[in-house]
Formats: structure tokens, sequence, C-alpha cells
């Protein structure tokens, strides 16, 4: 018997090559009707034998193409038409009603099919940069609006020659719709800049040129700003100290790690690193050190960021430099990445000798995403951009329409959409929110996430500090504790309801008493939370100077704890007055002080420094519970509500007095970091023996630290807790946004 239905799917359905497999899929199982791309997703037209019709919609959600996401498929009977084929339509979303709108596919790495063709003599595509297929190529970075159509991106100023329009519009073909597909013939070609004129590569024979111009460049030891999918890189030899450090020089970015790019893994790798840094994201990989480049590059670190190419273009410049590349962000410290041609000549005209761009517009800044694979597997974000964003967070709980600031450091923000589930957006890495360029950049990508995605936001929340730039412009915003949105963000990707012992460690969070809050045991649902245990107060003398000059956090800290040898008469006065000096319970600011004191890094350059190069110290050893930190009754008086002020405190006095005794640093930096482990896990032996908790949530920045979070996992599961991190998003700052929405 025959029927017909409309079927309706929603999800990652379009840029994907999803039409093209409904085709294949109905003449397989001798489906009639049609397929169409909508602003709210695919529609389908389907009649058949009932079996046929069974087996159909069986293949769409089991076989759909790998770098899609089905994330429902409706279906109603409708009356037969009496169709006699099956067809592709144009997009018409004027048709139809569109209460909503379909997800975007992020930027996907060039897949094999097209690199073997990139490199293939006799092959019309044989060393063309921009070369892509629907299983690759760039997605949100040149969406204008949706459906996603040729016309609606950043490619509509390039038409298609006969060959590239038959392929386009043959179902059969690899690249039916890739709405990208371009050639030498007709589409962008990349162009090149030193001191003069711009040089175009319009032809195989001159992009090579350029391309070969690039490579000389690189191994002459200069620096060349390269466009790529988000935005631009600077680019570099990796085995040439001296390029390194005037690239730090010029960047200002003296001591931060780079990331470098590799034409292949030829060094020691988990399967999981393998995996991900081959897939179809390829993110900047932290692996452990495999010293394939200068020690200049990740400055003493343990860890090295390690990417594949992923554009065309990137897997011809490494093929034929032989070599590994330092690639960052094609910015100045601080700022945005440059994403304009003309831009990058300006901005970065005093750090570039030569700028290889092209005259495909890039629409949204994007970085590289940054991610970690630690011990027991997981998979653990760092930075959140190019190949997971802007894909939606799914998540149980029902959250109204509403719109999540973000911090100021790291920022990321979050738009929470309604339709027939939560969809939760959380944009691309901004930055640190500390000038009008990045601010600016916020706007921007705020603005295109409502337009593309027709996001309206009935309620808007942010942090609760007072002078963060994104307070102060959602000014009538709900206030979001900082510390709480960290634990709340992991609680949503966990679908836990609580209570849970959340302990929040961090840098610095503006705290419900207004001090500095950092050292956090929260025992939280998803409704409220209660300060159940914190480090206790240490001054920071001079406030933000103490994060820059982790010298003033060890004299804060000794001076807390009373083991100070030698006095600072200006110190003192700053401290025992209260002149520009907050209190903090931060975990972050006492790393920074064991560092200063063990005389690893007394200056720092850019966040986390301190704290980073002191676990790259650790000498593994025998643990001395001499280090270990003292969990004590609070006496505090000032008590106001269960936010305020906490039950016990965490005391480290023992842990520095230790410190100071020990002749060897990096045993010293071990034991450091197994008494904080210790007092994670005492810390939930006592949240449970209190309140019967056994869901233990570690977030924060401080959890970016692998030994750290690896040796506290270990611990508190072998004691029976069941431990909850974050996932898509990042435990610092960056995963807060997730966090605000209520």
């Amino acid at each position: 018997m025959k029927s017909a239905l409309k079927i309706h799917v929603t999800g990652i359905v379009q840029g994907v090559g999803f039409r093209p497999f409904v085709y294949r899929q109905a003449k397989l199982h001798l489906i009639h009707g049609w397929v169409i791309n909508s602003a709210d997703g695919v529609h389908i037209h389907a009649e058949g034998e009932d079996k046929d019709l069974d087996s159909f919609c069986m293949a769409l959600a089991d076989d759909a193409p790998a770098a899609s996401i089905v994330k429902q498929i409706d279906m109603d009977e409708i009356p037969l038409e009496g169709f006699d084929s099956f067809e592709i339509r144009v997009s018409d979303e004027n048709k139809l009603n569109n209460i909503g709108t379909t997800l975007v596919s992020p930027d996907l790495a060039t897949c094999d099919d097209c690199v073997k063709e990139l490199f293939d003599k006799n092959d019309r595509r044989y060393r063309y940069p921009f070369i892509n297929c629907t299983n690759c190529g760039p997605r949100f970075t040149i969406i204008k609006e949706l459906p996603y159509d040729r016309c609606n991106t950043s490619m509509d100023k390039f038409k298609m020659c006969n060959v590239c329009e038959d392929e386009y519009t043959d179902p059969t073909n690899r690249r039916f719709h890739a709405q990208p597909n371009a050639c030498f013939d007709c589409g962008p070609y990349i162009s090149w800049k030193e001191k003069g004129d711009v040089i175009w590569g319009t032809t195989r024979e001159s992009s090579d040129e350029i391309i070969s111009k690039c490579v000389k460049f690189l191994h002459d030891g200069k620096i060349v700003a390269i466009k790529g999918l988000g935005g631009f890189h600077l680019a570099c030899d990796a085995n040439n100290d001296k390029t390194v450090a005037r690239l730090r020089k010029l960047k200002q970015r003296s001591n931060k790690a780079f990331a470098v790019m590799v034409p292949k893994i030829d060094f020691s790798v988990t399967k999981t690193e393998k995996e991900i840094l081959e897939g179809v994201v390829r993110p900047i990989v932290l692996v452990k050190d495999p010293h394939i480049c200068a020690a200049s590059v990740n400055m003493s670190l343990s860890e090295l960021g390690v990417m594949l190419p992923y554009t065309p273009l990137q897997h011809l410049i490494l093929h034929d430099f032989g070599g590994p590349l330092v690639m960052t962000s094609g910015n100045i410290y601080d700022n945005p990445i440059c994403i304009d041609d003309d831009e990058a000549y300006e901005k970065l005209a005093d750090v570039a000798d030569a700028f290889l761009g092209n005259n495909r517009d890039i629409l949204t800044r994007y970085d590289d995403s940054v991610v970690r694979v630690l011990n027991f597997d997981g998979v653990q974000m760092i930075r959140r951009a190019r190949g997971y964003a802007p894909t939606p967070i799914k998540l149980k709980t029902k959250i109204n329409d509403c719109f999540a600031t973000g911090p100021e450091q790291k920022n990321t923000f979050c738009y929470v959409r309604n339709d027939k589930e939560t969809e939760t957006f959380v944009s691309q890495h901004i930055g640190d929110l500390e000038n009008a360029d990045v601010f600016d950049a916020w706007l921007e990508a705020k603005n295109r996430f409502e337009e593309v995605f027709k996001i309206k936001a009935d309620k808007t929340y942010r942090d609760m500090h007072p002078e963060y730039l994104t307070s102060k412009w959602a000014k009538d915003a709900t206030d979001i504790q900082h510390h709480y949105a960290h634990i709340r963000s992991v609680m949503y990707e966990n679908n836990l309801e609580g209570p849970v012992a959340g302990f929040a460690f961090d840098g610095t969070g503006y705290g419900m008493d207004g001090n500095i809050w950092g050292g956090e045991l929260l025992i939280a649902n998803k409704q409220d939370f209660e300060r159940f245990a914190n480090f206790s107060y240490v001054p920071m003398p001079g406030g933000a100077t103490a994060i820059k000059d982790p010298t003033r956090m060890a004299y804060g800290v000794l001076w807390a704890y009373d083991l100070l040898n030698e006095r600072d008469d200006t110190l003192d006065k700053m401290i025992e007055e209260g002149v520009n000096t907050p209190m903090t319970s931060s975990v972050g600011r006492l790393f920074d002080a064991a560092s200063a004191l063990l005389g690893i890094c007394k200056k720092s350059t850019y966040e986390g420094e301190a704290a980073m190069l002191l676990e790259a110290a650790i000498k593994e050893t025998e643990y001395d519970k001499n280090y270990d930190i003292s969990i004590v009754k609070n006496n505090a008086t000032n008590k106001s509500t269960a936010r305020d002020t906490s039950v016990v405190l965490f005391d480290a006095e023992p842990t520095f007095k230790s410190l100071l005794k020990e002749n060897d640093i990096g045993i010293a930096a071990y034991n450091f970091h197994m008494a904080f482990v210790r007092a994670i896990l005492n810390g939930a032996l006592l949240a449970n023996q209190v309140y019967g908790i056994k869901d233990i949530v570690l977030s924060g920045g401080c959890f970016m630290n692998r030994f750290l979070i690896e040796k506290a996992v270990e611990l508190l599961t072998d004691n029976g807790f069941n431990v909850a991190l974050n996932k898509e998003v990042p435990p610092n700052d960056g995963g807060i946004s997730l966090g605000q929405v209520c």
C-alpha cells in the first residue's frame, strides 16, 4: 500500500550534504517526492510503499552524513500527490511555515577526498587553495543568513563556471550544493603583499608562485600573516629561535606559549589525541611536549599546542615547507584577530614581513579551538571556537529564552532559544573584554547570532562584578555570582539537579561579600547555593598589580600566615590600612604566591603564567603530609546569609610553612599540588558527612591544571564519589556564560 509523509528534519542539516544524502536514500528505497532546505531545517515530501517509507525514515536517522547532527525528525501522514520521481528543490523559505531557524554547521577541515584531489596533478583543482565539497570547508564564517544557500554567503560574488555549475546541480556529485564550490576559473584566489602592490594568484601558476614566495619567506626566518577560515594567523619557522623571539617582541607576547601546525603526526600521541588531531574539527590539541620545535615556542611548559592543517592553503604550505610552523592568532596582544585583508595590512604592518590573503570575505571572526585529552580519556575544552561553535549544547533543563553576557576574561556569551526543546548557543571565544576593539567584536558576534538564528531574549543575565564592561552594558540584567555560574555550567552539561558539592577554584571572581573569591566549595542546586567552605582570605597588595607581580601575592600570603622574615613598610601599610588591597580566597593567587616563593615566576606576563610554570616544575615523589591544608571552623561574626560567609575554612598556612622549608623546587611543586588535591577530597568527605552528597563538581580556571584535575578525579573516584566536569565548554571563564542562564 502506498502512503505519503511530510517530514521535517531539524539539527545541523545544512551545508553537510544532507539533501544529496536524502536524494540517494530516496532512490535506494524507491521513494518519490522532493526535499528542500528551509530556514527551519530540511523538509521532505515522501511517497512510496509503507515498508519502503519505513526503511527510508530509518535511514534518515541512522545513516546521516558524518558532519550532520539530526536533532529531530517529525512526520505527518498527508494525501498522495502521485509523484513519479524524486527531486531536490531550490530553497524557498517563503513557501514554508518558518517558525524558527535550523542550525548551522561549524567550519569543517578539508576532507581526505579533497586533499587527495589537491595533490593530484591530473585533477582540475590540483593545488587550488579553496578546494572543498559538501563534507568540508567554510560554513559559519561565510554565512550571512539562513537558509544556507550560496546567495546567503560571502561566495555570492563568485559566479560558478559551467563545470562547477554542473557539479553543483548534480545530486550524485560530492559537490552538489556545496555552497563554496569553486575552481581556478571561477572562485576566490589568494594574494601576496610585501611592501608594494598586491599580487593576485588568479591562475594555478601565479597561485603556486605566491605559495613558493611564502615558503621561502618562512625558510628565510621571516614572519607571514596568512588568512585562514576565521581570521589571520601569524606564521614563522617553529625551529628558528631568533624568528620566534622576534615574533614574540612584535606581537607583544613575551612568554605565552605559541601553537604549532605540523604537516603530519610523527611524534607520540595517544589514540584519542590522534583521532582529534585528524578529525573534522582539527583543533589545537595540548599534548605532553613532544620536543618537535624550538624550546622558545612553549617557554618551558609541560605541554605543546599542536594542530594539523585544516584548510587547503595550509595543506599546501605545510607540504611545501616540510616542517612545523608557529601558527598564532593574527592580532596584537589582547586585540581581536584580524579578518579583513586591509585591516591586517594596517594592524599587523609592524609584525608581518608579508601577507598571504585572499578575496573571500570572512563574515564571522573565529580563533582556533583548543582541547586537551586527560589521562582518563576525557576531552577537556580549553577554548571553544572554530569547529565547535555555534553547535548548540543540549540541555535537558527547561530554560526560557534569555541571553547571558558572560564574564570579562576569556569571554563567551550564551543565547537560549526554545522551540520544541531548549537550545543553548554558546558563542565562540571572544577574548578579554578590556578594550573597545574587543568589546566591538563582542557586539559584532552577538548581532550575528541574533541575525542568523533569529533569537530574541526575554531576559538578560550578567556577572555581578560591577566593573565588567558586559555588566555595565547590561545594566538592568539579573546578577549571577561568578563561581556559582562555574558550578551550574557543569550541572547543566551533566544534567545534575543537585545538590552537589561544587569546587570552584580560579583566579578572580566577585564575591557576595564584596571580596575576591576563587577558592570556594559551594553546596548548590540549579536554583541557589550555600557557601559551605572557602580558603581563608589573604591580602592582594596592589589589587590587579598583584596578579602581574606574584611577589606581591607571596608577601600577602606570608603576611596573612605570619611567616614573614623581612618586612616591607610600604606593603605593610597598604595591607594594614586596606589601601588598594582587596582580600581574596583565590586558589589561583595561592598558586601564584607559591611560584614566586620558589623562584619559578616572579613576574607574570599573562594570566596563569606563574601557576603553569609551577605545574611544569613538578617532580613526582612520595607525598609529605606536612603540606596538608587544614579545615577549620569559620568563626566570622559578620555572616548575613549562607551565600556570604562559609561554615568552614581551608587554611593553607601549613602548606606554605612546609614550602618555605623545602630545598628541592620540583618536590615542593609536587607536594603543593597534592595538598590541594587532598583538600578537595577532604572537603568532599566533609560535605558528604554533613549533607550526604556524593556528586562532586569541579570547575574554574585552576582545573585547567592537568595534574590537579587528573589527580583530583582519581582520588575522588577511588573514594566512591561521582565526579562531574565541564564537557563542551571550558572550565575556565569561557564556560561562565552557560552557567549564567536561568
